[in-house]
């Protein structure tokens, strides 16, 4: 059987550093994953409204498609700020690239953001969104070990008509392969099945890590999207997201590592019922170390395939995971 790592965190693949912040007032906060050394990096968006920054930095066709962090935040557009001063504070400790000698060093943190401004928190913030400030803060903060659920980046989510959050997990698939995910959920869809308690992505939980909860019957057929008032609410174009990152210790290529975060998505579509939507800006991140060589085909695709399923699994995981957490 496989195993979690030891923390059953995305820090389980050496190297990545997560720091949360929040801002009680506004409800609101941000997340940053840090892999200071540059990372080879990809992004694939699915959602019909996403919020995002530097994600065609990372488009296989570019010259430099690494990051020295993923930046996720509340906020909506506002958010997009934490990009802002995650930037100033790594440039500062000299992570970034040196284009000439002299220079600043130029971080590249590709960013994404869930929309959490109509949750009730102060939100009159005028010319000094604070989304600047928890960047930097959030750079600050950044270590293996990280809170899970109304934290960071989940501080002000929802799932559904339910509280989201912040959720993360890993899986060693050995020879020293590691996976992980790290999700901030937001979505329109729900997580649970008809009974209200039991997660859709019970299948995957490994030694209880979201309650256990198992369903008595057969999933019944339900509507995808109820008739409820509380809901429909946030039931318009980017109110709503669910925002990934998934990592691995294998020496991912630009495309590889684009093809890693497309097959995440299976586990947000397994997690959450309905995925996708119009009405969510879905976006996965993927960050690869380099640490293991996984060699030359046909086994290297055989092991792309194998991490690509781990990632969905492992964010399926995840999902749950912060759901579970910001309930408690």
């Amino acid at each position: 059987m496989l195993k979690p790592g030891p923390r059953n965190l995305i820090t389980d693949v050496p190297g990545l550093l997560v720091g949360c912040v929040e801002d009680e007032a506004a409800r609101t906060g941000t997340t940053i994953v840090l892999c200071p050394e540059a990372w080879t990096a990809a992004v694939d968006v699915r959602g019909g409204g996403p919020a995002v920054r530097e994600t065609d930095t990372l488009r296989p066709e570019n010259s430099f498609s690494k990051a020295h962090a993923i930046c996720l935040s509340g906020g909506s557009v506002f958010g997009l700020g934490a990009a802002d001063g995650a930037t100033a504070a790594l440039s500062a400790r000299g992570h970034g690239l040196r284009l000439s000698p002299g220079t600043p060093a130029i971080p590249i943190v590709p960013s994404a953001c869930l929309h959490d401004l109509a949750n009730g928190g102060d939100k009159a913030w005028g010319l000094t969104p604070p989304y600047r400030e928890l960047g930097m803060k959030a750079v600050a903060a950044a270590s293996a070990d990280f809170p899970l659920g109304s934290v960071g980046a989940g501080r002000g989510a929802m799932a559904g008509t339910r509280k989201g959050g912040l959720g993360s997990a890993s899986i060693d698939l050995g020879d020293g392969l590691i996976v992980g995910a790290l999700v901030a959920a937001n979505p329109i869809g729900s997580p649970y099945m008809a009974d209200g308690e039991t997660f859709w992505a019970w299948p995957f939980e490994i030694d209880g890590e979201f309650g256990g909860q198992r369903p008595g019957d057969l999933a019944a057929a339900i509507e995808p999207i109820p008739d409820d008032s509380k809901l429909a609410a946030r039931l318009k174009a980017g109110a709503n997201t669910t925002l990934a990152l998934v990592a691995t210790t294998a020496d991912l290529s630009t495309a590889e590592a684009q093809r890693m975060a497309m097959m995440a998505h299976d586990g947000m579509a397994r997690a959450v019922r309905p995925a996708h939507t119009p009405f969510d800006g879905d976006v996965v991140f993927a960050l690869a170390s380099g640490a293991v060589a996984l060699g030359a085909d046909p086994m290297r695709r055989l092991l792309l395939a194998k991490i690509g399923s781990a990632a969905a699994d492992c964010l399926a995981r995840a999902i749950a995971r912060a759901v579970f957490e910001a309930a408690r």
